[in-house]
C-alpha cells in the first residue's frame, strides 16, 4: 500500500492491475464474440447462396417460400425433421432421395460447413407451406 499525495487515498497497486486486466479481458472477449458473429453471418450467407444456386429450383430454401417441386420439402421443414449435423456426410457423398428426378450433388467441406450454418439458421423458422 502507498499513499497517493494527489488524492489523499490509499492505493492498492495489485487491485489497479487486476482492474486493468479485467477491462482488457472484456475487450478481448467482445472482440472474439464479434468475430464469431461475423464469421457465422458470412457462413450463413455463403450457405444460402450455395443452396440458392443448387437447390432452389426444387426446394424452398427460405423461411416462407413454397417449394417449386411438389415432392421437394422446404428446407425449413427438413431441419425440423432431421438433425442438421447428420446431413454433413450425405452432403459430402451425395444425397440420394426417394424421387428419381433429384440430381445428386456433392459438396466440399467448406461448402458443407456453410450449408449447415444456413440450415441451422432456419431452425427457428415457423413452418409454412
Amino acid at each position: 500500500m502507498r499513499l497517493d499525495p494527489n488524492e489523499g487515498k490509499m492505493k492498492f497497486p495489485l487491485c489497479a492491475s487486476l482492474r486493468r486486466l479485467s477491462q482488457a479481458s472484456y475487450v478481448v472477449t467482445f472482440w472474439f464474440v464479434g468475430s464469431a458473429v461475423a464469421a457465422d453471418s458470412d457462413a450463413i450467407a455463403k450457405g444460402r447462396a450455395i443452396l440458392a444456386q443448387n437447390c432452389a429450383r426444387c426446394h424452398a430454401i427460405g423461411m416462407t417460400d413454397i417449394s417449386p417441386h411438389p415432392q421437394a420439402p422446404p428446407f425449413r421443414s427438413v431441419v425440423l425433421r432431421y438433425p442438421v449435423e447428420d446431413l454433413a456426410e450425405s452432403l459430402a457423398e451425395g444425397i440420394v432421395s426417394g424421387h428419381p428426378d433429384m440430381p445428386v450433388f456433392t459438396f466440399e467441406p467448406d461448402q458443407i460447413d456453410a450449408i449447415l450454418a444456413y440450415l441451422n439458421s432456419l431452425k427457428g423458422a415457423k413452418e409454412s407451406k
